[in-house]
């Protein structure tokens, strides 16, 4: 490996340090870093070596353009058609580990639950891309169902992880498949590719409030099992 591509962390360090990074600097990611951590996340693992992700990245002018169509679209309220379709509302436990993420970050941001307008605010940054340089959009065909998913799944934290290694910032986003025709025609796709979500990524900037948010993790005892016998 080039040593000026050399992570700047062990794996099992990115893993624990990596998060959602929700403000980024106006800097890029030279093109010699950004296509090593592609060629990384290259190497996970998929169904029989299927490998079914098809991954573009907008960057520069044509990232701008994506970002003022989705804000435009957002202020419009224009209705989201995802190519795939994906849960609106949890339950449960699963609820109360949604509503604890959002206290944490809206407490961050000094945002409070009856504040409306600034809630707004909020989430039209997810169309705005959070300022970051990149987006990258993680498709595969539209054929393909749930299992499939999965091996996306995979590529997009091996991905997220190379990066947080190399310190770089990223944030994986349903929100950017809400208008997939505004992906296929940037980038040219054929009908039958349906983008999954987004991640994006850049250089973290340590003054946006949101950053400073932290979630926690449920006990190992609730979500696995071990047994011997």
């Amino acid at each position: 490996m080039n040593a000026a591509i050399k992570p700047a962390m062990s794996l099992a360090d990115a893993i624990l340090q990596r998060r959602s990074i929700r403000g980024f600097l106006p800097k890029n990611v030279p093109e010699e870093i950004m296509r090593s951590l592609f060629e990384q996340a290259q190497q996970a693992p998929s169904n029989c070596n299927t490998q079914p992700w098809y991954v573009v990245v907008a960057s520069g002018d044509l990232r701008n353009s994506l970002r003022d169509q989705f804000v435009d679209r957002a202020m419009r309220g224009t209705p989201p058609e995802p190519d795939f379709n994906y849960v609106s509302k949890f339950e449960g436990a699963y609820r109360g580990r949604q509503v604890e993420c959002a206290g944490a970050l809206y407490g961050e941001m000094e945002i409070a639950r009856d504040d409306k307008a600034g809630r707004s605010r909020a989430a039209l940054r997810n169309f705005e891309f959070f300022d970051a340089p990149h987006v990258a959009f993680l498709c595969m065909d539209r054929s393909f169902g749930a299992t499939i998913a999965v091996d996306v799944g995979i590529y997009a934290q091996t991905l997220m992880l190379a990066m947080t290694a190399h310190g770089i910032g990223s944030c994986a986003m349903g929100s950017l498949r809400s208008h997939p025709d505004l992906i296929r025609d940037a980038f040219g796709l054929e009908e039958n590719i349906g983008v999954v979500f987004g991640i994006c990524f850049g250089y973290e900037d340590p003054e946006i409030k949101a950053n400073n948010t932290r979630t926690s993790r449920v006990p190992l005892s609730e979500t696995v099992i071990f047994k011997d016998r």
